[in-house]
């Protein structure tokens, strides 16, 4: 007889949730997405600002998490919080999303990036490699390499949360020190005259007729609305904020870290910190060894390799190929362990597979963690998984919207709760979160419909889903008065 055991083992400190948070947030965004920021916003004060931005609602939102963390020090982390602040409806729509397609849309999005990047060191495993063409879906080397990678790191955190934190320290470590040495061998190389020359026009918005057209036009603040403003400064941030993604996965190993009520929080604010200190740098020491242009519309849009190719010359490629294969190693460790304790937490209460709400003997949530790693190398395999997280980033900020509300929700509805930490700013800082938050997803589904509206319809699915699981869990009950007293304890 399998034996499994009753609950989760408090074993991370709070370096090792730092190292989560930091961790998982840094993957390959920002090695290059501010050539398609820098199209959008054509100057390098722009670029900078939405950085900056970027950074203040990443820091603003994890520092208010630190109060629901220490309110619910248990694993599912914002699925806990949108349910106890609103209803079970709105945390299972969270959570289906989360599943559907941002937790594992992201694990597979980062998959195949570490493949892209192995492809330098061994061409054999390129996108351009076609394993299989099946007519209606080909396969390539670099799917199948990222699946691989997905199922070994699967496999690993299986074997126990001590196995996936020594992996998660050690690649959260190295990437983190090989960024900084990259940003301070950078600025070694520091060119006044492309400094000069990206900061000669700083400040002026400038729009682009075609986001491929090699040319940056003249500024047009003569013509240039307010509205149009807004859509070329919320096109820019996606690709800054799902570079800072990924921060709250912290939050749904709550039953793992040792004393959360603290460490949670402080973890948040350090790691966040940190990472946002990293990529504003980072995108200051490409100002200073690359101009507009070489930014912009680097070769294949990887504008780190462009700075690399400065800065260690022929090399330049080789390294930042292994940094981004360690920086996505190590992120995608970190998604893959947090992510099935949502699924756990929500089968605990009878809305997900009854079998995924089981621990297996090392005390981790073996089959919630095989589910996940199933259905995100379908998504490998389909080649959607990128359209799939740009039809949901503006979903990802309301939910986030959601939650950060749901804490002046909830100190009126449960005022009783012990709180180790109170939200800081509050409640000004949570306005002024949502009013940018929302602001970018309106700006969104206006400028860009196509990309925005289908993630409505994603979320939208689960409702039916949640009051089928709902029936279900009512004639076949899933979650025991014994279960609930265990998962209390």
């Amino acid at each position: 007889m399998t034996e499994h055991a009753s609950k989760f083992k408090p074993t991370l400190g709070l370096a090792d949730a730092t190292m989560i948070v930091a961790g998982s947030m840094i993957g390959s965004g920002i090695f290059i997405v501010s050539a398609d920021m820098l199209k959008d916003l054509g100057s390098a004060g722009w670029l900078i600002f939405a950085w900056v931005l970027t950074g203040f609602l990443t820091l603003t939102a994890a520092v208010s998490y630190g109060e629901l963390s220490g309110m619910y020090p248990k694993a599912g982390g914002q699925y806990v919080y949108l349910k106890e602040a609103y209803n079970p409806l709105i945390g299972f729509l969270y959570g289906w999303s989360f599943f559907s397609v941002v937790q594992t849309g992201t694990i597979a999005a980062v998959a195949v990036a570490f493949s892209r990047f192995t492809a330098y060191l061994v061409p054999a495993l390129s996108e351009k490699n076609i394993i299989a063409d099946l007519g209606f879906i080909q396969i390539n080397a670099a799917q199948l390499f990222a699946i691989l990678m997905i199922i070994f790191l699967t496999y690993v955190n299986t074997r126990g949360i001590k196995t996936g934190k020594l992996i998660q320290n050690i690649f959260t470590s190295t990437k983190l020190l090989s960024l900084f040495g990259l940003i301070i061998t950078g600025f070694f190389v520091f060119n006044t005259d492309i400094w000069h020359a990206n900061w000669t026009n700083g400040w002026q918005l400038l729009q682009h007729s075609s986001r491929t057209d090699e040319t940056i036009n003249p500024p047009i603040w003569q013509t240039l609305t307010g509205f149009a403003v807004i859509g070329a400064l919320t096109s820019a941030l996606v690709g800054s904020l799902f570079s800072s993604d990924a921060w709250n996965n912290v939050t749904f190993i709550a039953g793992e870290i040792k004393n959360p009520k603290r460490n949670i929080g402080l973890s948040l604010f350090l790691g966040t910190l940190i990472v946002t200190v990293i990529y504003v740098s980072c995108n200051l020491m490409y100002l200073s060894v690359l101009s507009n242009h070489e930014i912009a519309f680097a070769p294949e849009g990887r504008p780190a390799i462009a700075a690399s190719e400065k800065i260690f010359g022929s090399y330049g490629t080789y390294v930042i190929a292994v940094m981004i294969m360690v920086s996505t190693f190590g992120c995608n460790n970190g998604l893959i362990l947090a992510g099935a304790r949502v699924y756990y937490t929500m089968a605990k209460d009878g809305l997900f597979f009854k079998k995924t709400a089981q621990l297996n003997k090392r005390a981790v949530p073996e089959f919630a963690l095989w589910i996940q790693c199933a259905w995100t190398s379908l998504l490998c395999l389909s080649g959607t998984y990128g359209q799939l997280l740009t039809y949901v980033v503006f979903v990802v900020l309301i939910f986030y919207v959601l939650t950060l509300i749901g804490i002046i929700i909830l100190r009126k509805k449960q005022p009783q709760i012990e709180r180790p930490y109170k939200a800081a700013g509050y409640p000004v800082l949570i306005i002024l979160y949502c009013i940018i938050a929302i602001t970018i997803c309106v700006g969104l589904f206006v400028y860009q419909p196509k990309q925005t509206w289908p993630g409505l319809l994603i979320v939208l699915l689960g409702i039916p889903l949640y009051y089928i699981a709902v029936a279900n869990k009512k004639s076949n009950p899933q979650v025991t008065k014994e279960d609930a007293i265990k998962e209390d304890l």
